[in-house]
C-alpha cells in the first residue's frame, strides 16, 4: 500500500519514496507511476474528435523543433557533456524549455546519460539494445523502479544549483503550465481568429500531446535505433552507429558513432555533409554571446580509431 501511495505521489514530487527503492536491482515497471505516460499516448487518439488545421500542425512542428533543440543542445550536449558554456540565466531558460518535453528534469536526464556513456552496451548500461532488447532500450528502461531517482553522484557539478534541483524534483510543474498555456492560446485564436479553425482542445492535442509524443520517441530513437542500424566510422567499444534518419528527426543526434568516439564535442556531425542542426544553432548562439567556449573535435581524433566500414 505504501509503494502505491509513493507511486501516486511521485506524479507531483519525483523524490517521494525514492529512499525506499532498491537502487541496484529493482528494474520492474511501476505502472502506477507511469499512468500519465500511457495517458499521453492514448490522448493522441483525440485527434479524431478535434480534427486538424494548418496552424495547429505548424505550432505542433514548431514546439517539436524548439523543445528537441533544448533536449539535444542543452540536456545532452550541455548538461550531460559540458560541450560549451553559458550563463546561469540561459542555463535555466533552456532547462525549463527542455522540462516542457516531459523527459523530466535536466539533472535526472543528464545523470542517466552519463551512466550510459560510462557503461555503454555493457551489462551495466540500462538502455542497451544488446543487453536488454529493443523496446526496453527505447523506453521501458525509465519505467523501472530503480531508475526514478537521480544518479546524484554522476551529476554533482549541476546539483549545486537550487533552481535545477527544483526542476528535477517537481518535474510535472512545467509541463502543466505549458499545456495550460497551449489551451489558452488555442482559445484566444478561436475567439479572435475564427477563420483559422483552431480551438483550445485542438491545439492541446496537436501542440502538446502529438508534438510531445513524437518528441519523446524521436529522442529515444538515439538509444535504440542508433545502436542497431547505421554505419560505423570509429572503433568505440560499443554498438553506436551513425544514422542519417535519426540525425534528421533529432536535429543531429543520429551521428551517434561520432558522438561515442568523442563525446565532448559540441558538433556530432563531424563533416560538412553530416547535417547537425543543433550545432548550427549553437554556433549561431555563440556568435551573439548566448553560449561560448564550444568544444570542437581535435584533428587527431578525427583520424584515430577508424574502421574500414563504409561511411
Amino acid at each position: 500500500m505504501l509503494d502505491r501511495l509513493d507511486a501516486f505521489t511521485q506524479w507531483f514530487d519525483s523524490h517521494a519514496g525514492t529512499n525506499n527503492l532498491d537502487e541496484e536491482n529493482d528494474q520492474s515497471v511501476d505502472w502506477v507511476r507511469c499512468i500519465p505516460f500511457v495517458a499521453l499516448h492514448l490522448g493522441c487518439f483525440a485527434v479524431f474528435w478535434v480534427g486538424w488545421s494548418w496552424p495547429a500542425v505548424f505550432i505542433a512542428f514548431f514546439l517539436y523543433f524548439i523543445r528537441m533543440f533544448a533536449i539535444t543542445g542543452f540536456y545532452h550536449r550541455y548538461f550531460s557533456h559540458r560541450a560549451f558554456k553559458t550563463s546561469r540565466f540561459f542555463q535555466f531558460v533552456f532547462a525549463v524549455i527542455g522540462a516542457s518535453a516531459i523527459q523530466r528534469g535536466p539533472i535526472w536526464w543528464a545523470s542517466y546519460h552519463r551512466l550510459h556513456h560510462k557503461y555503454s552496451d555493457t551489462e551495466k548500461d540500462i538502455h542497451s539494445p544488446r543487453q536488454s532488447g529493443f523496446w526496453r532500450s527505447h523506453m521501458f528502461w525509465f519505467m523501472g523502479k530503480s531508475n526514478f531517482s537521480t544518479k546524484k553522484e554522476l551529476i554533482s557539478d549541476f546539483m549545486r544549483y537550487p533552481e535545477l534541483r527544483w526542476l528535477d524534483r517537481f518535474d510535472v510543474v512545467i509541463p502543466i503550465l505549458f499545456a495550460t498555456g497551449i489551451i489558452a492560446v488555442g482559445d484566444y485564436m478561436s475567439i479572435n481568429m475564427p477563420e483559422w479553425g483552431v480551438t483550445g482542445s485542438q491545439l492541446f492535442v496537436w501542440g502538446f500531446l502529438i508534438s510531445t509524443i513524437f518528441l519523446f520517441h524521436g529522442t529515444c530513437s538515439t538509444n535504440s535505433l542508433a545502436h542497431k542500424f547505421g554505419s560505423r566510422r570509429y572503433v568505440t567499444g560499443d554498438d553506436s552507429r551513425n544514422n542519417f534518419w535519426v540525425a534528421l528527426i533529432t536535429l543531429g543526434e543520429g551521428w551517434h558513432n561520432n558522438h561515442h568516439h568523442y563525446p565532448n564535442s559540441v558538433r556530432q556531425g563531424f563533416y560538412w555533409w553530416e547535417l547537425d542542426i543543433t550545432y548550427l544553432i549553437l554556433n549561431f548562439m555563440s556568435r551573439i554571446g548566448i553560449v561560448w567556449d564550444l568544444k570542437s573535435v581535435p584533428e587527431k581524433a578525427l583520424r584515430s580509431s577508424l574502421i574500414s566500414e563504409k561511411r
